[in-house]
């Protein structure tokens, strides 16, 4: 990073930390010459199981693998509908789309960006199977409410963890507090996100708060049957080698990744907890700006992203302000996925969604982010709101 210019995301930080580690584990995978499937991903698999604390870790070559997989390990496929978010990357509907079910897309909270339980219950037919929500920007969707819908209709929940690992869920049901012990359910106070649902889907794709240093991803269950699917279709639907049972895919983790990661995981709690700090300090820096609206600092949240809310169709005003000040930033997302061509016409209006695609800007964050630099771009933030547009 230069000193005149802020990315939206620097790694360099990281790597020279972990740089002597990082070079030792690829170069006992590279003296090792067990470059697929080599001890280091059943090594890896083990040591994510045991933090996240589930009896199953399935690596695999993407996130979106690990939502394709996961699906198909659910039993979802042709005929069902799936609901979830319009709110979030691509792969989310595209992963159910591509095991021949329906998305079906219900509008989010406008607080926390998240599916809104109660849209979902509007959504529900006698083909929903199944329950996708999102964990967008690191923070915990609401998942006892989503749990209690999921119970009263006998539907599957996948969760979608490409930007949450290491997020905790903290929340509690409707009109309960954190000491309901309903026997309806399972206390889940305090999981990581993805170990709650029946399947958890993550991606270390490099920038996410885990990040290899290329394409990975993970599938996560306490299901011993799930589990066993999702290792078959991950090498070609098979058990044992050229014997397959069943249509399969090429997805496993490459070992290089999976030593990297191996390094980066004891890490991670510390780095969340950066991403935090960074969040809390935008928040107090921003709070007198007008025009200007922050997130909650929500317990378990692990900001992936640090997403505010321009308001009054200054958004685009404001990310090219900052832009030609050599200050980065990203709209995630500009186009809600139900707004996508491939799906445009075909779904009715969510317009939380439509709206807040107009207004969110995603801000420089990363664990290591100063405080130098954070009031740099908060400084140039208000001074881009006083700026006439006429005039950028």
């Amino acid at each position: 990073m230069s000193q005149n210019n802020i990315p939206v995301l620097d790694l360099k930080p990281q790597y020279d930390a972990l740089k002597a580690q990082i070079q030792e584990a690829i170069s006992r995978v590279l003296e090792s010459g067990q470059f697929i499937m080599g001890p280091d991903v059943k090594l890896f698999e083990q040591e994510v199981a045991a933090y996240l604390g589930v009896r199953h870790a399935i690596a695999v070559n993407s996130g979106t693998d690990a939502l394709v997989i996961g699906l198909r390990a659910l039993g979802i496929g042709a005929g069902d509908e799936v609901i979830t978010t319009p709110f979030s990357f691509f792969a989310t509907a595209e992963s159910i789309s591509n095991v021949g079910a329906t998305p079906i897309f219900a509008d989010i909270n406008p607080e926390t960006f998240n599916i809104d339980p109660a849209k979902i219950v509007e959504k529900i037919t006698p083909q929903t199977k199944a329950i996708m929500p999102v964990h967008l920007y690191g923070n915990p969707a609401a998942m006892t409410a989503i749990l209690e819908i999921a119970q009263a209709h006998n539907l599957k929940v996948i969760e979608d963890c490409a930007q949450s690992f290491g997020a905790r869920y903290y929340g509690t049901c409707s009109g309960c507090n954190d000491s309901c012990q309903e026997t309806t359910r399972t206390n889940i106070t305090g999981k990581h996100t993805g170990t709650i649902g029946d399947v958890g889907a993550y991606s270390f794709f490099p920038s996410k708060n885990l990040g290899a240093y290329g394409d990975g991803g993970l599938i996560v269950t306490d299901d011993d049957q799930i589990a066993e699917t999702a290792r078959m279709l991950r090498v070609h639907g098979a058990k044992k080698k050229y014997h397959n049972e069943v249509l399969g895919y090429n997805s496993r983790l490459d070992t290089l990744q999976a030593a990297i990661l191996r390094v980066k995981l004891p890490h991670i709690d510390k780095w969340n907890e950066g991403r935090r700090v960074v969040a809390k300090t935008y928040n107090q820096l921003l709070a007198d700006v007008p025009g200007v609206v922050t997130p909650e600092i929500a317990d378990g949240h692990v900001f992936h992203q640090y997403t505010i809310k321009i308001l009054d169709g200054k958004r685009d005003q404001v990310q090219k302000y900052l832009a030609d000040q050599g200050i980065s930033t990203m709209i995630y997302y500009p186009v809600p996925q139900d707004q996508l061509p491939v799906y445009k016409g075909q779904y009715p209006a969510n317009p939380v969604s439509d709206l807040l695609a107009t207004q969110v800007l995603s801000l420089p964050i990363w664990p290591e982010l100063d405080y130098v630099n954070i009031e740099r771009v908060v400084a140039t933030i208000r001074k881009a709101l006083t700026v006439e547009a006429d005039n950028l």
